[in-house]
C-alpha cells in the first residue's frame, strides 16, 4: 500500500473539517465588520483573530494523525510534497486574485498602491506565488505584510514553517519531549497575550496589546508573534493526536460549532480599563478551550446524513475560501470609504453581498481549479518519482 492509498483509506475527521469550515466563514465576518471597525476593542466578531490560532491547533492535530506512523515510509521528501500538493495551488490562486485587484483597492491608509508600478506589483505577485515573504522595505500596500496583495498568506507562512519543523525536528521527540515543547511554547502564547513583553519586542503593537493579533509581517515584533502564535496550537495539536483524548459528544459538531462561534464572537473583554483580563481571555480560548474542542471534535461522530454533507462542505471550502477571500477585503475598504454617506443598509447590502460572491469564488477555485491542479501534480511526481528511481547505473534514488 502507498502513502497516498493508505491516507486515502484512514476515516476522516468529518467534524473536525466541518469547523474549519465554521471559522473560515467567522473570519470572513471578522473582516467584513472589520472595514467599519475604529479599532480592536470596538470589533464586531471581536475574537475573530483568534481563528487563526484555531486553524493551527486543526492542523496540527490532523498533521499527527495522517502522517506520524507513515513517515519513515514515504520520507521527508515525500511529506514535503504532499504538503506543497495541498497547500500551494491556492497560495497562488490568491495571489492572481489579489493581484488582479491590486490597483482597484486604493483605500485610505493604502497610498502606496498609487504609486507602485505595474512591474513593481508583478514582481511582488511573483514572489507571493513562490511564498518568499516581503520585508517591510518592499511593502506595496502600507501594512507592511508578508504579501501585501494577500493578507491571508502570512498565516500560511507559518503554516510551512510548521510543517518543516514537525518534518525535520519536532516528530523525532518523544511524547514526554513533545509535552515538554509544548509546554514552553505556551509561554509564548501567554507572553504575548498578557503583554509581558520578556523581550521587550512588543512596544511597537501597543494598539493591539492584550490580544493575540500580529504576525502578519517580518518586523521583530510580527515575527515574534508569529511564532508565538504557531508553536503551542499547532504542536499541542499534534500532542492531542498522538496522546488519543477523545470525548464522544452527541450532536458534537453542533456543540463544537456554538463553542467556536461564542469563543471568536465574544466581546472584548475590558479593554480599555482591564486590558489584562482580554489578555486571559485569549490564553484560556487557545491553551484551555481550542484543545477541548479538537477532542471532542475529533471523539464524537455525525449521526445523519445532513450532518456530515455539512461537515464535508465546510471542510472542502474551507481552505479556499480563507485563502481568496481577502483581496476582496481590500476593495470593500475602499468602496466604503468612498461610499460613507450611504445608508447602513446599503452597507450592510454590499457586505452581504461579498460574503456571498467570495464562497461562491472559493468554490469555483476548488473545483475548477485546485482539485484538478492537486491531481495533475500527483499523477506527474508520482511519474517522475518512479522515474528518477529507475534511472542511472543501478544506482536507486529516492525521492518519495
Amino acid at each position: 500500500m502507498t502513502p497516498d492509498t493508505y491516507l486515502a483509506s484512514k476515516p476522516r475527521y468529518e467534524i473536525l473539517d466541518g469547523l474549519r469550515g465554521v471559522a473560515a466563514m467567522l473570519v470572513v465576518a471578522f473582516h467584513l465588520f472589520e472595514t467599519y471597525s475604529p479599532g480592536p476593542s470596538e470589533q464586531i466578531i471581536n475574537h475573530g483573530y483568534l481563528a487563526v490560532d484555531f486553524f493551527f491547533a486543526l492542523s496540527g492535530y490532523v498533521i499527527g494523525y495522517a502522517y506520524d506512523d507513515r513517515f519513515k515510509k514515504m520520507g521527508t521528501w515525500g511529506f514535503f510534497k504532499r504538503r506543497i500538493i495541498r497547500l500551494h495551488p491556492m497560495v497562488i490562486m490568491g495571489t492572481l486574485i489579489g493581484a488582479a485587484l491590486f490597483y482597484f483597492g486604493d483605500a485610505p491608509g493604502f497610498e502606496l498602491v498609487g504609486q507602485t508600478s505595474v512591474d513593481t506589483m508583478l514582481m511582488v505577485a511573483l514572489l507571493g506565488c513562490c511564498m518568499l515573504p516581503l520585508t517591510p522595505a518592499l511593502d506595496i500596500r502600507g501594512w507592511q505584510e508578508v504579501n501585501p496583495l494577500n493578507g491571508a498568506a502570512w498565516s500560511l507562512m507559518w503554516e510551512y514553517v510548521a510543517n518543516i519543523l514537525y518534518a525535520l525536528f519536532i516528530r523525532r521527540l518523544s511524547r514526554i519531549g513533545l509535552i515538554i515543547f509544548v509546554g514552553l511554547s505556551a509561554f509564548l502564547t501567554i507572553d504575548v497575550a498578557m503583554n509581558i513583553d520578556t523581550w521587550g519586542l512588543l512596544k511597537a503593537r501597543e494598539w493591539a496589546a492584550f490580544t493575540l493579533i500580529g504576525g502578519f509581517g517580518l518586523s521583530a515584533d510580527q515575527i515574534y508573534i508569529g511564532i508565538s502564535r504557531l508553536l503551542f496550537p499547532f504542536f499541542a495539536g499534534l500532542l492531542l493526536s498522538r496522546i488519543g483524548w477523545k470525548l464522544n459528544v452527541r450532536g458534537g459538531f453542533w456543540w463544537c460549532s456554538v463553542i467556536v462561534a461564542v469563543v471568536l464572537a465574544w466581546p472584548c473583554v475590558g479593554r480599555e480599563e482591564f486590558g489584562w483580563v482580554n489578555g486571559l481571555y485569549c490564553t484560556i480560548a487557545v491553551i484551555a478551550v481550542f484543545p477541548f474542542i479538537l477532542v471532542m471534535g475529533a471523539g464524537s461522530q455525525t449521526t445523519d446524513r445532513r450532518t456530515t454533507a455539512w461537515c464535508r462542505w465546510l471542510g472542502a471550502i474551507s481552505y479556499p475560501l480563507y485563502i481568496t477571500h481577502y483581496p476582496w477585503i481590500y476593495l470593500q475598504m475602499k468602496w466604503a470609504a468612498d461610499h460613507k454617506d450611504l445608508p447602513v443598509a446599503t452597507h450592510v447590502a454590499v457586505a452581504v453581498s461579498i460574503f456571498f460572491l467570495v464562497i461562491g469564488i472559493a468554490w469555483a477555485s476548488l473545483k475548477l481549479y485546485d482539485e484538478p491542479v492537486r491531481e495533475w501534480l500527483r499523477q506527474h511526481w508520482h511519474s517522475a518519482s518512479k522515474a528518477w528511481k529507475s534511472s542511472g547505473s543501478g544506482e536507486v534514488k529516492v525521492i518519495s
